[in-house]
Order: C-alpha cells, then sequence, then structure tokens
C-alpha cells in the first residue's frame, strides 16, 4: 500500500512538472505589444544590436523599433509608420525591395543583412493598412476625436498630412479631391473657426470639399460653377470663412477670375460672380458685410460686399496715385488686423507687407520683408504679423526663404531664414512653435531622406516663437506642402 502511494504521487508530481512546462513552453514570446507576427519580424529582423533598438537607436536617424511604443515616438524626421497608409510610411520604403510592393529606398533594411522576404514585406504592409494596430487592437492617435492637430496640404500629392499637435509628428494622411486618376493641385486648407470642420479648395477641379476634425472623414462637397468661356478648371485658390462658419467666399485667379459663395451648413453655392482680373487674396472684414481680394498683377485690390451689388477698387498707395503704375506692388495675400481697424496685403512683386487702414482704405505704411513674400498670419497674444518669403537669398545653398516677423503696433521688422521656398504657416500657442512648410520643389533644395509616392518630398521646420531661434526638429512630408492650417 504504502508503494502503491509513493508510485502515484511521484506519478502526480511527474504529471504537473510536465504540465507547467508545457504550459509555459507553448506562451507565445512577447514583443513590444506588436502583434505576434509583427514583432517576430521587428525583433529579429530590426530592432537587433547596431541598429534600431533602444541602445543604437540615436545613432539610427533616432528610430527604435523595439516595441510599439518606441516605433510611434518617430525618427528625426517624422513618423516611419503612418497607420492605413502603407504608401506614406517610409518604413515600407527601406524593407521593400519588390517593385510591385511600391517605392523602394535605400540603403535596404536591415542594413549589410539579408533582405526581407516578398512575404514579410506584404506582411508589415498589410498591417500597416489595417491601421497598424498593437497586440489589442487599438490604432494609435484614434483615441482623442477632440485631438489637437495641425494639417499641411501637399499640392503635389492631392493629400493633407495630419499632425499631433503634441508630439509634431504627422499621424494620418488624407486623400482630398474626387478625381483618383488625376492630379487635381489641392491648393488651399483651411479651418471653420470653431475648429470642427475643415474645407479644401483645388486649382484643377471646381469643387470645395468638408471634411469632419474629429476623424477626418469626409462630409460633404459642393461645385463652385464656372464662369463662360474660361478653361475646364477655374484655378480656385483661396477662400475666407464667416465669423459665425456659414459661409465661404471663394476665389479664383486668372484672366476672368471668379467669387462663388457657399453656404457650407448645406454645402449648397448660392453665388458665382464675375468681372475681375487675376484675384487672388481673399479676406472679409469685421462685419462680414465686404470681401476684399487682392490683384495680384497691379498695384491695388477689390472691395465687393457679400451681396454682390457693388464692386469697388482700392490703390495700395497714396491718394491720387494710379491703380497700375512702375514698380508693380503684385498684393498676395490680405489679413486683418485683431480690432479690424486695419489690413495687411503681402506684395510678393515689391517686397514689402502695405499697412491699410480700413476706415476710407488709407495708405498708412509700407514694411519691407523678405524677397518674394506670400502667406501671412497674426498672433493676437503677441501682437505680431508672421509672413513667409519664399524667395530671399542665402549663401547656403540648401537654404531658400525667411519669415519676416512684424510688430503690428510698431511696424519694426526681423527676418528669420527658414528651410527651402516657405510657404504655408501656423501658430501653435500652447506648445510655443510657428510651424512653416517648405515647399522644395526646385532641384536645388535639400535633397529629401526618402522618395515618396509622389516625387520629391518637402519639409515643415519649427521656430520657437519666444526666441525665434530655428529647432533642429524637421519633419518631412509628401511633395509641395503648400498650405497649413492649425485645429483651434
Amino acid at each position: 500500500m504504502h508503494i502503491a502511494i509513493r508510485t502515484a504521487l511521484l506519478l502526480f508530481v511527474s504529471f504537473a512538472v510536465t504540465l507547467v512546462s508545457c504550459t509555459k513552453d507553448s506562451a507565445p514570446p512577447e514583443f513590444g505589444d506588436y502583434p505576434t507576427e509583427i514583432g517576430r519580424i521587428m525583433t529579429y529582423k530590426c530592432a537587433t544590436s547596431g541598429c534600431h533598438n533602444t541602445a543604437s537607436a540615436a545613432g539610427s536617424a533616432g528610430l527604435d523599433l523595439s516595441s510599439y511604443s518606441t516605433l510611434f515616438k518617430g525618427s528625426t524626421s517624422g513618423s516611419p509608420v503612418i497607420p492605413f497608409r502603407s504608401d506614406f510610411s517610409s518604413l515600407c520604403y527601406f524593407i521593400n525591395t519588390y517593385d510591385d510592393l511600391g517605392p523602394k529606398n535605400t540603403p535596404t533594411m536591415p542594413l549589410n543583412g539579408t533582405a526581407l522576404s516578398r512575404e514579410e514585406v506584404k506582411t508589415i504592409k498589410d498591417w500597416i493598412d489595417q491601421g497598424a494596430p498593437d497586440i489589442k487592437g487599438n490604432v494609435m492617435w484614434a483615441d482623442d476625436p477632440k485631438r489637437k492637430k495641425y494639417y499641411v496640404l501637399n499640392q503635389g500629392c492631392d493629400v493633407v498630412t495630419v499632425f499631433d499637435m503634441k508630439s509634431q509628428l504627422p499621424i494620418r494622411y488624407i486623400n482630398v479631391g474626387n478625381r483618383p486618376s488625376v492630379a487635381e493641385s489641392p491648393h488651399m486648407i483651411k479651418f471653420s473657426h470653431d475648429g470642427n470642420y475643415w474645407y479644401v479648395i483645388f486649382v484643377a477641379n471646381n469643387i470645395l470639399q468638408k471634411f469632419r476634425a474629429s476623424d477626418d472623414v469626409l462630409v460633404g462637397e459642393v461645385d463652385l460653377g464656372r464662369g463662360s468661356g474660361n478653361s475646364t478648371y477655374d484655378n480656385w485658390n483661396t477662400f475666407a470663412i464667416s465669423n459665425d462658419n456659414k459661409r465661404a467666399y471663394v476665389t479664383s485667379w486668372q484672366t476672368n477670375s471668379r467669387i462663388a459663395a457657399v453656404d457650407l451648413e448645406n454645402m449648397r453655392l448660392l453665388h458665382n460672380f464675375g468681372g475681375i482680373t487675376d484675384a487672388h487674396g481673399t479676406a472679409l472684414n469685421a462685419n462680414n458685410d465686404t470681401i476684399y481680394i487682392t490683384k495680384q498683377s497691379g498695384n491695388y485690390i477689390y472691395k465687393i460686399d457679400t451681396g454682390f451689388s457693388s464692386l469697388n477698387t482700392v490703390v495700395l498707395d497714396v491718394a491720387g496715385t494710379t491703380p497700375v503704375g512702375s514698380p508693380l506692388m503684385d498684393p498676395h495675400e490680405i489679413v486683418f488686423s485683431p480690432d479690424g481697424s486695419r489690413y495687411f496685403v503681402s506684395c510678393q512683386g515689391s517686397d514689402e507687407v502695405r499697412v491699410m487702414q480700413t476706415a476710407g482704405d488709407v495708405f498708412l505704411y509700407a514694411i519691407q520683408t523678405g524677397e518674394y513674400p506670400v502667406e501671412m498670419l497674426i498672433s493676437p497674444q503677441r501682437n505680431k504679423l508672421y509672413v513667409t518669403c519664399m524667395e530671399d537669398p542665402n549663401p547656403n545653398p540648401k537654404i531658400k526663404g525667411s519669415v519676416s516677423v512684424i510688430d503690428i503696433n510698431s511696424y519694426s521688422v526681423n527676418n528669420y531664414k527658414v528651410g527651402y521656398e516657405p510657404h504655408g504657416i501656423g501658430i501653435d500657442e500652447v506648445n510655443q512653435v510657428l510651424i512653416v512648410s517648405n515647399r522644395n520643389i526646385l532641384a536645388s533644395g535639400p535633397t529629401p531622406h526618402h522618395t515618396g509616392v509622389c516625387g520629391r518630398n518637402g519639409f515643415v521646420n519649427y521656430f520657437n516663437i519666444n526666441t525665434m531661434n530655428l529647432l533642429t526638429k524637421k519633419t518631412e512630408v509628401a511633395s509641395d506642402p503648400y498650405s497649413l492650417t492649425v485645429r483651434p
């Protein structure tokens, strides 16, 4: 009996040990919160010693692939993975060696190692296109519909790059337009004043599109109409939104320019007005009863009441001068002072900002800026006007352009060099940075680290808004980042 009991106990202990051992052996290895099949590739092929692990990341463009969370801290040039968009995820470019699986960049990763198999590359691409979820199915950046974001419109790619404001990382790429096989050249992006919607217009399409900011989904579209005898598309360039977010006034830049008035609540065209030439910049006065529009070839601007019953011109100089003189100012954009008593006009022909008194449209002052001033932004908190100057020369061949900072009370000005062909501009008062998009469309500009699906990439640069020191951080984005807007 004693022997039998002892034998039974030994068998039981042996079985228990075997069971525990099997259970432990069958548990899947942990891969830093990646899904198992993705984690296996990242751990054994990418996050290895001397490459993209925590210890080596500083020497590998700052990219740490050892875990899901470190992946989404990004690299020195942005985020290598954009959820739902393998076509804009640079990680895919560097692991790919197959012509039919998208862009290929060098050096091929793993560096000095065996290239990933076709199945491994496709596994990563498919994972990204499904949102690049973690092991629990959570998609990065999908947790907060009120997230503070800013948006860069890529004119050369028909997409919008969405940035998380806190991390300054690109988090989504959103297709815009409605003709996927044709370049539509989106030209301006702008938020409603309440931050609930953003809108886009196009050079090569007669539409205005409306997107919901909480999830960046297209919710409306309106045809802006055409002028008789014009080309197929009316080259829509700029627009202004009324203070109550109910109306938009959209301007086309061409010989026979048009102004379209849109009901934004119902996405319905209200009016399509002609009779002006080379119209470009668009702004509304404080009462929202008058539209101010620059005439980009000349020395004057248009004034049109929002009922479209009258049209007048305003000369950007002292009284008595002629609308077209020499040299030409070629006004580009208009922005009003916070109290609406003055307006500022960027003049790309004369390299200056002209200050006008709203009452009576009286010329006040001419402020010299950097070369070829274009876009403008006012910070009411700082009483500063920020102007991007695309063509400002620099001894460094990889720098072309500046930002002119103007005190809107004293009219004093300072210029700060930045990037290559700066155009779009935005301000993040919370994190105290000025955001500048650099088009970089000339071959003489900086060579992008990545070659994307649309060709030559542009950049986003940042200034410390308090010191105007240019930050070392520079984010690469898709082709021709032309216009920029910040969610209020």
